[in-house]
């Protein structure tokens, strides 16, 4: 008994160090009344605002540190549960206390809305929940929502040289919120979209119910896979279709100039990207070249009047192959054998996420990204007028500090097979890209530039993209587009102003998924999915 006794006490003590509010206490007791035995062997998994750690942990895996020193947006506590049931007690409390739960895993948030908000929260930081099962002869894989996509590529490399998985290309970003957005990365074009491959998942309602596939409303399994899960509960883990992958891949990334040359090359790209064989994934980075450049001498001037375009591919095959391929259908890139590099897939990991010649174990690295950013998103259903590149350049170049850039994913191939509503993502046939903007500035920078150049961007390109809704990608979220009122009975109508850009038509199942999956809206945010009435 007195063993036990002292159990809870070692549990609890982050927080009882530092109570400052009856809010605390009751959170904190509610917590304890609600624990098992297993889980109080446990000691520093809850922490409050007055805990030793609690900003070390806040601040770890924030990969968009815009809102790092906003004490205003930070949660009421942080729980790092190591079992499921931890999160069950988590949200059973929270609901008792009036608090909101936020969900993070790997972090990379472009709103923040998994770790910052102005109402008081609960953050729940999956990082002890990451465990990768891998079953080779089925080829599947079980993933906690806790894994980043490095570790994930890591654990299949440690096991076959000819499997891997289409998703993103950060090594950091958490599988959790990826995959449950959609999950864009450099083999959708043959494979399709992280959600696209998925095959099961483990997930927790506002009741703290566990679900599979099998025991959840199928409806419910198609909202999650797309949709975005925040909205209707807490994915614990996934069930993957591993992907079978060459054993030798080539890259090459070739820079030009956005002159006039460039403009041309970039123009012939857009014509042809998207028809290319289904192996091939050619994108382009638009961007300044401007990144810590504070020399105003006269040679600098002069680089700045034009932005850079980089061709930046992945060929599922070798070198030869790629090069004939190239040859036939882009000739005027000039691509030329030393250009490729032949890789395992592996390792071209490690080549998109800038992180070439270092060991494999890069890949299990969560560490902080050094800039701050804010982004938004297009698609483009036609090529767009030579004129617009000419436009392009010159607001790229115009931001004489930080980054600014464009990233522009060629689709086609899979993508065109899928059809819109066999999962919320609906970006499908007659969606030839999906364009990124970003603007990147220093921590502690000055930031009102670098939004309104966003701002004029995206005003800018406005009679060129998608129309009726101009369309948006979810993962990468904008609070701008529509309203975005953190409210319990944010009506259907409103959330459809932003719902129909993110989702188009798919919209209205998933408000009605939410109704009957969370019907008193509790899992919320300022772009969740709402009840439809």
């Amino acid at each position: 008994m007195a063993s036990h006794m002292l159990q809870h006490v070692l549990f609890f003590l982050p927080i009882l160090l530092g109570f400052c509010t009856a809010q605390q206490e009751n959170f904190a007791q509610c917590i304890s009344n609600h624990s098992s035995k297993e889980d109080t062997k446990t000691s520093n998994h809850i922490y409050s605002p007055n805990s030793i750690s609690y900003f070390n942990l806040l601040q770890s895996t924030q990969q968009n540190p815009r809102w790092l020193n906003v004490t205003s947006l930070r949660p009421k506590f942080i729980v790092t549960p190591t079992t499921y049931n931890e999160i069950k007690t988590t949200i059973v409390c929270a609901k008792q206390q009036g608090l909101q739960i936020r969900v993070r895993s790997g972090g990379h948030d472009y709103e923040g809305l998994s770790y910052a908000s102005k109402t008081p929260f609960v953050l729940i930081d999956l990082i002890n929940l990451r465990s990768i099962t891998l079953d080779m002869h089925e080829e599947t894989s079980w993933v906690q929502t806790g894994a980043t996509l490095g570790e994930l590529y890591y654990n299949i490399a440690q096991k076959s040289n000819v499997h891997g998985f289409p998703a993103g290309l950060y090594p950091s970003v958490g599988v959790g919120g990826h995959f449950s957005g959609g999950g864009l990365g450099t083999m959708l074009r043959k494979y399709g979209l992280a959600a696209d491959n998925i095959i099961d998942a483990k997930f927790m309602n506002a009741r703290g119910q566990i679900l599979d596939r099998e025991s959840m409303e199928e409806d419910l399994f198609w909202a999650i896979r797309g949709g975005g899960g925040a909205s209707f509960g807490v994915i614990l883990a996934w069930k993957i279709k591993l992907i079978r992958v060459p054993p030798v891949v080539t890259v090459f990334t070739i820079g030009k100039n956005l002159d006039e040359e460039g403009v041309d090359l970039v123009n012939k790209w857009q014509h042809i990207a998207t028809t290319l064989p289904d192996d091939l994934f050619i994108r382009i980075l638009l961007l300044n070249n401007n990144k810590n450049n504070n020399n105003n001498n006269s040679n600098n001037r002069d680089q700045r009047k034009t932005a850079h375009a980089s061709f930046n591919s992945l060929y599922l095959g070798k070198g030869k192959e790629l090069l004939a391929l190239m040859n036939t259908s882009f000739p005027e890139l000039g691509l030329h054998e030393s250009d490729c590099t032949e890789m395992s897939w592996i390792n071209s990991t490690l080549y998109f996420s800038e992180h070439q010649h270092q060991p494999l174990e890069v890949l299990l690295n969560r560490t902080l990204f050094d800039d701050s950013f804010k982004g938004k998103s297009d698609f483009l259903h036609k090529p767009l007028p030579k004129s617009v590149y000419q436009g392009i350049n010159e607001r790229l170049v115009r931001v004489q500090d930080g980054t600014t850039l464009m990233i522009i994913d060629p689709f086609g191939g899979k993508m065109d097979e899928i059809q819109e509503n066999e999962i919320p993502f609906p970006h499908r046939k007659g969606n030839l890209f999906n364009v990124q903007y970003l603007a990147k500035w220093s921590v502690g920078g000055e930031s009102k530039k670098h939004f309104d150049w966003m701002n004029e961007m995206y005003e800018f390109m406005e009679p060129h993209v998608s129309s009726s809704p101009r369309a948006a990608y979810f993962n990468y979220r904008d609070l701008d587009i529509g309203s975005n009122k953190l409210q319990r009975n944010t009506s259907y109508e409103e959330a459809a102003i932003w719902g129909t850009k993110y989702f188009k038509g798919n919209f209205e199942k998933l408000a009605k998924v939410k109704k009957m999956v969370d019907p008193d809206n509790f899992f919320r945010d300022q772009q969740s999915i709402p009840p439809i009435s």
